[in-house]
């Protein structure tokens, strides 16, 4: 490993939200939704128009943003319904402890060994929550994936105890205490601040009644479409919305959740300027996975329906980074990017030299922060996986592949960018299907552990409670539909 010298990397802040598409922000053009602080960071960075999760459900995206590698070589195929915690929250498994990456390289591992003084806030969802995995020295963790804005189950210290306050509010000021306790200190740092928000629930006993009114009462959302019906190979929908009063309750909600995040943003932001920080800090935002609200009559993300699915709400996310005087402000890139790609960016990014991995198919683009140009070979197609259902995208097309049975969707996404007109049995595009079919078969070759692959996983979105694979000892660990 090499490395810049210490009083030369900058630290590093890295925001990440929890189901938010990549429609959901002021500065992407919803002009309904109020993000004064996401629109502070892409005007102060640049905002990647086209960047895709490695798939459309929380667990597995988070894995492989941290690992640079694909699902189907980290082995986490849906959201961990258990490993995380205690019984109680989690009774799954008795609430057995599940490291589910136990061997598996982060980036936050680079970082600390190179003197980073790495931190967390908020939500981990990769396995036992009670112990900081290591090279951190901060660990103020959500004990699940989800579940209740007031009383939520938060570990410190490796105990559980209930929130009683907004757990949007207390993850930032968990993560404003890790910023104090470094402000004496030299040593570069790392912080994860990764909210729960804008996750269900969306009811109004969840979120700051001011804000929940302001968007019931007052917001029209013509942003998003209004109870269209879902495609007709959807066999199950996990939240059915069809009357026009759910439909307002659960956006007020989900808009209510993403302004009050931006509102914690905004004081992250705030004392990176009055610490005179700023400048020395790559501010990141980003989401794990993509959302519908109501986008192809669905409410959800990759299991938002059943078959899952991997339509464009679901599989791209919002991201931006900003870091004054080196990121220019107020640029749009539109390159195909993925999560893979990230964590070979950021550790470039800080000046940390690794050895390449074989096993991850992520390639840097930290020259395009910089101001400078990719390969242009090498941003023309982004992969992403759900279980038995794969995807290859290049600018023009989509292909999506379920194992072991279909249906299989081709999409000519420039002459039909909301994806209405399946191709896959239009003779015109054989020669199209022939060659997406062959790199995808391919990709997944090189970058798949057979041990841990996909394909063949009964992943039906309902989540995940233990080892996959060979790993699992034969054991049936995706819960049945």
């Amino acid at each position: 490993m090499t490395l810049r010298r210490h009083d030369e990397r900058p630290n590093v802040v890295v925001i990440l939200s929890d189901d938010q598409g990549p429609w959901a922000m002021r500065c992407a053009g919803n002009g309904e939704l109020e993000t004064p602080n996401l629109d502070r960071l892409a005007a102060t960075g640049m905002r990647f128009d086209r960047f895709f999760c490695t798939s459309p459900v929380c667990s597995p995206a988070r894995a492989s943003l941290l690992t640079g590698r694909i699902p189907s070589c980290h082995g986490i195929h849906d959201w961990l319904a258990a490993g995380n915690t205690i019984a109680k929250y989690e009774p799954a498994r008795n609430g057995e402890f599940i490291d589910f990456l136990a061997g598996q390289p982060a980036y936050t591992d680079a970082l600390a060994e190179a003197g980073y003084a790495c931190g967390l806030s908020g939500k981990w969802h990769l396995g036992d929550c009670h112990r900081p995995r290591d090279g951190f020295v901060f660990w103020d963790a959500h004990a699940k994936g989800g579940g209740p804005y007031y009383r939520a189950p938060m570990v410190r210290h490796g105990e559980v105890y209930e929130e009683p306050n907004y757990v949007t509010d207390v993850i930032t000021m968990n993560a404003l205490r890790f910023l104090e306790q470094r402000k004496s200190h030299s040593q570069p740092f790392y912080l994860s601040v990764h909210y729960t928000s804008p996750h269900s629930p969306w009811d109004r006993e969840n979120h700051p009644k001011m804000l929940f009114d302001q968007y019931h009462d007052g917001c029209p959302f013509t942003a998003t479409p209004d109870l269209m019906p879902a495609p007709d190979w959807v066999k199950h929908r996990s939240i059915p919305v069809d009357d026009a009063g759910s439909r307002r309750q659960k956006l007020s909600g989900y808009y209510a959740a993403i302004t009050a995040m931006d509102t914690n943003i905004g004081k992250i932001i705030d004392w990176l300027e009055e610490n005179n920080m700023r400048k020395n800090t790559l501010v990141v935002f980003t989401s794990d996975n993509g959302m519908c609200m109501g986008h192809h009559g669905l409410w959800g993300k990759g299991n938002a329906s059943f078959p899952l699915n991997m339509f464009e709400e679901s599989v791209r996310v919002p991201f931006l980074a900003s870091h004054p005087g080196v990121i220019q402000g107020g640029v749009v890139n539109t390159d195909l990017l993925s999560q893979y790609d990230f964590s070979s960016t950021l550790l470039e990014y800080v000046g940390i030299s690794t050895p390449s991995d074989p096993r991850s198919p992520g390639r840097s683009f930290c020259q395009l922060l910089k101001g400078g140009h990719r390969d242009p070979h090498e941003h023309l197609v982004v992969f992403d996986e759900y279980g038995p259902v794969r995807m290859v995208r290049t600018i023009e097309w989509k292909y999506v592949h379920r194992y072991p049975y279909g249906p299989n969707e081709l999409y000519h996404l420039t002459n039909d960018p909301a994806e209405t007109e399946n191709r896959v049995n239009d003779a015109a595009t054989r020669p199209v299907l022939k060659e997406m079919r062959e790199r995808l078969y391919e990709w997944f070759a090189i970058y798949s552990d057979p041990d841990r692959a996909g394909a063949t996983e009964p992943v039906t979105g309902r989540g995940q409670t233990g080892l996959c694979g060979r790993r699992a000892g034969g054991e049936d660990v995706f819960i049945p539909f």
